[in-house]
């Protein structure tokens, strides 16, 4: 267990995770948190929860531990691994780095399998969370006294980073380690938007009752994942969050590193909530090309735009339609008028409107991405984007009322 000492107003949020005291009291040790500039952005420098070393560096101490982590979990340009190890950390205090989708380099396109290996750079184990085991299995935490989480989440449900915090969550809380995630901003948790995960559509790219856009940073949704009671059998995973500073859920967020090979910019990761959608679908979302989730196409579709999605190693070896002319559309110049504040469904309700045999347009992989299984039926009944938008209105103002309760930032 962390000392008494560890739970200092800079703390605060680790004693109201660790309790599992919600509501009321998050509300009043945030009013005591948020004093000063901590939960401001002004013309202030963002810090990320891996920034902040003086916080978290005295928790690790002496104790052997083991990392959540990859290309996105650096330092100032450094990796998270390398600066540890140059401010005192020992290279055997770190027992091995557990790696999810795209490896722990970065270097793997989405869905490739991430198999068990060794950092040349460091020697240190690295433990696969993409493949074959999603989670620490028995005997992966032996000896471990501490798991620290860093990587850059996007904010979108489908994006799996946040399934591998759950089944870490889960492994901690089974094997009594604590976890330490080190926060970092959401670029899309500005809005909250998109019908809502259902049971029998959970899966590795949904696994909570949560919209597609939920608004929460990593630090806020392990909140809410422990206290929601979402873990298996109901345990309970002793959670520490370095917050960011200077960071609110109204800051825009440029990432310094690209999160994954297929989202290689700010706009691509702004449309993902919405392009996404398209992997769902017999059209191309624009993977083998320089701009994934920017554009979309098919060989049987009409459009003022076209390309022709190609191999391209560690990032797309297989796209569909590889080496066919695609057309469709490119996004890559659009900025909504009213800023980036809702999923658009425009475009998907347009490429179906236009594709000549609807009964091929959909595939099954829809319903899990979506989480839903009414999204698909309401498209094919021909509703509009304000009818379908109104039908999740109940759903997320429910959510929004629950988010409340987790909120780190305002």
């Amino acid at each position: 267990m962390f000392n008494n000492s560890e739970f200092a107003p800079s703390n605060v949020l680790s004693f109201v995770y660790f309790y599992g005291m919600r509501s009321l009291l998050i509300s009043t040790f945030l009013s005591i948190f948020c004093m000063g500039d901590a939960c401001s952005n002004g013309d202030l420098p963002i810090r990320c929860g891996a920034d902040r070393m003086e916080q978290y560096l005295p928790l690790i101490g002496e104790r052997p531990i083991a990392l959540v982590a990859n290309h996105t979990s650096v330092i100032e340009g450094t990796h998270l691994v390398d600066t540890l190890l140059s401010r005192g950390v020992q290279k055997d205090q770190i027992l091995k780095v557990f790696a999810p989708e795209h490896g722990f380099r970065g270097e793997r396109a989405a869905g490739s399998l991430i198999n068990d290996s060794t950092d040349p750079e460091t020697g240190i184990p690295i433990v696969s969370l993409y493949g074959a085991n999603k989670k620490p299995g028995p005997g992966d935490l032996e000896g471990v006294e501490l798991v620290i989480f860093d990587l850059q989440d996007v904010g979108a449900r489908f994006y799996t980073y946040i399934s591998t915090l759950h089944y870490i969550m889960e492994a901690c809380a089974e094997n009594g380690v604590p976890l330490l995630v080190l926060d970092r901003p959401n670029p899309n948790g500005n809005f909250v938007d998109g019908p809502l995960m259902e049971p029998d559509y959970s899966s590795f790219i949904g696994m909570h009752p949560i919209p597609v856009v939920y608004g929460l940073t990593i630090g806020e949704l392990a909140g809410m994942i422990n206290g929601e009671g979402w873990l298996s059998k109901g345990v309970w995973c002793e959670l520490e969050v370095v917050p960011c500073i200077n960071y609110s859920h109204s800051t825009t967020y440029s990432l310094p590193v690209s999160p994954s090979p297929n989202l290689s910019n700010d706009h691509a990761i702004r449309l993902y909530p919405s392009t996404c959608f398209f992997e769902g679908t017999i059209l191309s979302e624009g993977r083998g090309t320089a701009m994934p989730f920017e554009v979309y196409g098919h060989p049987d579709l009409e459009g003022d735009f076209s390309f022709i999605p190609v191999g391209i190693p560690g990032v797309s070896g297989n796209p569909k339609f590889k080496d066919q002319l695609c057309v469709g559309k490119d996004l890559r110049d659009f900025i909504p008028a009213d800023g980036w504040t809702r999923i658009h469904l425009e475009w998907l309700l347009d490429a179906y409107e236009k594709f000549p045999d609807k009964s091929d347009f959909f595939i099954p992989y829809f319903e899990k991405l979506t989480g839903t299984g009414q999204l698909r039926s309401q498209i094919e009944a021909g509703w509009n984007e304000t009818k379908i938008r109104s039908s999740w209105q109940t759903d997320l103002n429910s959510y929004l009322e629950k988010r409340e309760n987790y909120l780190i930032y305002d």
